[in-house]
């Protein structure tokens, strides 16, 4: 009997809390677990007495949904996806709905996308953002793949998303193919990028300021009243005022070696991939790979030499202002540097992204929700053609305001030897930028005396030059291409 509008495989924590956020919006839901115990035990427990219906084979499941058919899966990323389809796809007719809601690597997807689209199933693509709190009562959703999928589920994803202070649904159409994950892919490559920045924040406090759990507690809480208002300053702000026990700071006796599950690091490998300087979520996934150095890093305390420290001396008032510029400004590179790596896939892609829409979507329900995100949609809605984030007057005024304060910041951790890869990393992105003259004449000057590999007057840029530097080199050049 027909009766469910969605089916959903997957009855992990975030699969149930999705399918529960479902039904509390009035979507009658299938739920299928390949352990049937599972489906059993949920229906008996969490989902008792809800419009929740379970099915003990894909095929049970099929039969129970609604034409269009649509199904999603949160299910572990890679071949178990795979997998899954080849399941569905016996069951399904042309014009049925196939949802990934998982983690997926965005080449998968545009693989999926098409190979289904071919046999008339309409594939999506989904970040879902938010953990499991999010699932529950309302994540961040980012479909993307084929267009015609999308009036069918979108009543659905956008009842089911968390709403922006405006009301407005955290979800709209990215974009075609393997949109929705690309940009869930650089969602996540930026909240490394939040969480590295908020930690090289807490180790200056610490360090170099000499403060307590407490009293950073209470500057995170006061930041986050202001600009820098963000899910991640408020889980700051509580971690720090966390206690064991024994009444001390749990934070201080957690091993400090950071895991990853591989998202930002895509992001990282992308962006070398297309020539884009995103640097700020390069440098916080290396931090993260260093931390993971313990054994070699205590040995390397006791032998190698740093500056002697002398903590601050100044207005530490003032100076606690100046690190909340600095994190300000460094955010707005992060983002800044995300927009940008989007902005070349769409072009690669012919995606259609709507930068308006993706900041919006970030606005509630995600890990880097902010109140912050509010200005790039006005940004891009102002501009939908704005070539870099930087460029926008609101953006222009924010980080030439905060800019003293960011290089003071810096100076201080350099002359502490406390190490500030992300917030380094976004200060030379933006005096990269701004100088529009750099020294790369001179490494083109370099590779051509090693290599012949030619080099471009300003006189004439396009056309290339070889020079016989030694004058034994000759003047045959190399090809000349960009990797």
């Amino acid at each position: 009997m027909t009766v469910a509008d969605i089916g959903l495989i997957g009855l992990a924590v975030m699969g149930q809390n999705l399918i529960l956020n479902m039904n509390d919006h009035g979507f009658t839901v299938c739920a299928y677990n390949r352990t049937h115990e599972k489906v059993d035990h949920f229906l008996a427990n969490e989902a008792k007495g809800t419009n929740v219906v379970g099915a003990h084979s894909i095929e049970e499941l099929c039969s129970k949904l609604k034409s269009p058919r649509k199904v999603m899966m949160l299910v572990k990323a890679g071949a178990p996806v795979d997998s899954f389809i080849e399941q569905l796809l016996p069951h399904l007719d042309k014009g049925d709905v196939i949802i990934d809601g998982g983690n997926s690597h965005f080449p998968d997807s545009i693989r999926r996308a098409k190979e289904l689209e071919e046999k008339g199933i309409l594939f999506v693509g989904s970040g879902v953002s938010g953990g499991e709190e999010g699932a529950r009562y309302g994540p961040s959703l980012m479909p993307g793949g084929n267009p015609a999928a999308w009036p069918l589920i979108k009543p659905i994803f956008q009842a089911i998303a968390a709403k922006a202070p405006d009301g407005a649904p955290c979800c709209e159409w990215v974009g075609e193919s393997g949109a929705g994950h690309y940009v869930k892919m650089v969602h996540n490559g930026i909240e490394y990028g939040d969480m590295q920045l908020i930690c090289e924040i807490y180790q200056i406090m610490k360090e170099g300021l000499g403060l307590s759990e407490d009293e950073m507690a209470d500057i995170f809480d006061n930041w986050n009243k202001g600009k820098l208002d963000s899910f991640l300053i408020e889980i700051t702000r509580d971690i720090l005022r966390f206690k064991d026990t024994d009444g001390k700071p749990l934070v201080e006796k957690i091993l400090d070696t950071a895991g990853q599950k591989g998202t930002g690091k895509w992001t990282g490998i992308d962006s070398l991939d297309r020539g884009i300087p995103v640097s700020l979520i390069g440098e916080a996934v290396y931090a993260r790979c260093l931390s993971a150095l313990k054994g070699e890093r205590t040995r390397a305390s006791k032998i190698l030499a740093g500056p002697k420290k002398g903590g601050y001396s100044g207005d530490k008032a003032k100076f606690l202002h100046a690190l909340g510029e600095a994190l300000y400004a460094a955010k707005i590179v992060s983002y800044a540097q995300g927009f940008m790596l989007m902005r070349q896939a769409g072009d690669d892609y012919k995606w259609n992204l709507n930068f308006a829409g993706i900041a919006l979507m970030w606005r509630g329900g995600c890990i880097i929700r902010s109140v912050f995100l509010g200005k790039i949609k006005d940004a891009y809605t102002n501009n939908k053609k704005l070539e870099n984030l930087l460029f926008d007057p609101f953006f222009q005024e924010a980080t030439s305001t905060a800019q003293s304060s960011w290089r003071e910041v810096i100076a201080f951790a350099v002359g502490q030897g406390i190490p500030t890869p992300a917030l380094s990393t976004a200060l030379n992105f933006y005096d990269g930028l701004r100088h529009e003259m750099l020294p790369a004449n001179l490494l083109q000057a370099q590779r051509d005396y090693f290599g012949a590999h030619t080099y471009e007057l300003l006189s004439n840029p396009g056309k290339h030059v070889h020079t016989n530097w030694t004058g034994k080199g000759g003047n045959v050049s190399a090809s000349t291409y960009d990797a």
